[in-house]
């Protein structure tokens, strides 16, 4: 079967639970490691492991320019693997768990050439734990009072029966998972994901060594897991392997489907100011250090498929956009619509051939111009765009317009730009909740934020749907909303790396 095959064979979520989470990874391994290269990283200066437990800074190679950009790139792939439990854990099973995650970390380097293992647990897993105790030591958010992990709800233009949201393409309604733990795995190599969850799962072989697995005595049931990938030039390659139809309008450059990096250094926060206890800058929850979970954050997980067919629609292909979606387009939607992309140095509006290859450059600044940039995006002020007139927020066509970066910065940062999350989010390729059965593109999304409360405020922000309807503004000018269908949602709470094994369950006293 030619590789290309492998992707156009849909696997539904009953047969993956089947065959196992490990043996679904490895049905998408053949088409990515052949996309993806090794990257040439410098090594880093091996240190304490952190107590943040997403915390890479000082494990990963450090930020370097691309036409101008400061981007920093993580392991090319990441590996979500929701687990629910088959019943109440015991005092022994955080001691089995423990030890698992020990044995990776002795065994696989805490590097990018090795595997980066982060745990999370859902509302599910709290609820098993006595009230007193969870409420005793859950960290609540000074202005309101809640507590800093409530489960994920709908965002305005997710669909949801009787808001009254529609899809183009993928009308799916959201469903907000229940799951009671998330395990991350990051890593370049697809081999050792393979390897770490295979051994979770049963195989007692570690890193081509015979080590006995977990004895979890059938409390872990793992569900499919979701490969996210990253890295510059591979989705692009990737679309020419299955043969995508708008393969040739990807930038070969583009670390993300939708032509545009991700990466960039200024657009997440310091590790320690999206945490509870939070640092100088921000502290948004009552923990403080020493506290119980004074190092743990919120982790959101959604899955989106991408309408990629209308996001890079041609001239006189879709009735909805006869003119096509030409980069400038697509930049306006990404971004604002006072920004021009840089090439070499230089500022662009893009290349001769709108279309082709991205139609314009891939690694553009995330510039932070305000709360209100969004605002006055929707109303465009400031007029038609011009060199002079561009710090004003004018837009490419004089009308309102409303980028999904600028949205999203309503909410997502301090007033000097600092951002107030982390997002490691990427692309993805699988059949899931694809209604057909098929194969798409997705984004494999995840942030790191100081409470679920900001989490919902800043996606609410980020759909825009009450400047849309403030400033008249057209559907198909804000930002990316009608291209992305999240299918699923849901919080989780990462503990400190101290507490990662079954948190609060030591306070409880179940000894077995």
């Amino acid at each position: 079967m030619h590789f290309s095959e492998v992707f156009r064979q849909p696997l539904s979520r009953r047969s993956a639970l089947k065959i196992g989470a490990a043996a679904t990874l490895a049905s998408q391994a053949a088409v990515l490691e052949q996309a993806a290269s090794m990257p040439e990283r410098l090594a880093m200066a091996a240190g304490a492991l952190p107590d943040i437990q997403f915390d890479l800074g000082n494990f990963i190679a450090p930020a370097f320019a691309v036409d101008g950009v400061m981007v920093r790139f993580g392991p090319v792939f990441t590996l979500f693997v929701p687990a629910r439990l088959t019943r109440n854990p015991t005092g022994s099973d955080r001691q089995v768990l423990a030890g698992a995650l020990n044995a990776i970390e002795a065994t696989h380097a805490f590097s990018p050439s090795g595997i980066f293992t982060f745990v999370a647990y859902g509302t599910p897993y709290f609820r098993r734990l006595p009230g007193s105790v969870v409420t005793a030591n859950m960290p609540r958010t000074l202005d309101t009072g809640r507590p800093v992990l409530e489960e994920a709800v709908a965002c305005p233009t997710d669909v949801v029966a009787g808001n009254g949201i529609t899809k183009k393409t993928f009308n799916v309604p959201l469903t907000i998972e229940s799951n009671d733990m998330l395990f991350t795995f990051r890593s370049d190599s697809m081999r050792n994901l393979s390897d770490v969850l295979g051994w979770l799962e049963g195989s007692s072989v570690l890193a081509g060594r015979r080590l006995q697995s977990p004895a979890f005595r059938g409390l872990l049931q793992f569900r499919t897991p979701r490969l996210m990938f990253q890295q510059i030039g591979i989705t692009r390659k990737v679309a020419d392997m299955v043969r995508l139809p708008y393969a040739k309008q990807i930038n070969p450059q583009s670390p993300m489907w939708m032509g545009f990096a991700d990466q960039q250094t200024d657009a997440a926060g310091p590790a320690q100011i999206v945490t509870f206890q939070g640092n100088a800058q921000a502290r948004l929850s009552t923990a403080k250090a020493g506290d119980y979970f004074d190092n743990g954050s919120i982790q959101h997980l959604s899955h989106d498929i991408l309408d990629l067919d209308a996001f890079y629609a041609l001239p006189n292909t879709d009735p909805d956009a006869p003119d096509g979606e030409d980069y400038l387009e697509r930049v306006q939607y990404m971004f604002r619509s006072n920004q021009l992309g840089t090439a070499h140095g230089v500022p662009s509006e893009g290349n001769a051939d709108q279309f082709a290859d991205g139609g314009g450059p891939s690694f553009l600044r995330n510039v932070f111009q305000g709360a209100n940039d969004a605002a006055m995006g929707a109303q465009a002020a400031g007029g038609k765009f011009t060199p002079q007139n561009a710090k004003q927020t004018a837009t490419f066509t004089g009308l309102g317009r409303i980028g999904h970066i600028s949205a999203l910065q309503r909410s997502s940062r301090l007033a000097d730009g600092t951002p107030l999350h982390i997002r490691m989010d990427g692309a993805g390729l699988n059949s899931m909740d694809v209604p057909d059965g098929s194969i798409q593109p997705k984004l494999e999304f995840t942030a790191f934020v100081p409470s679920a409360q900001f989490f919902r405020i800043m996606r609410d922000n980020t759909a825009a749907l009450d400047l849309q309807e403030q400033f008249d503004v057209q559907d198909d000018d804000n930002g990316l909303e009608r291209f992305i269908t999240a299918t699923r949602r849901q919080n989780f709470l990462v503990p400190p790396r101290r507490h990662r094994a079954f948190p609060l369950l030591e306070l409880t006293g179940r000894r077995r």
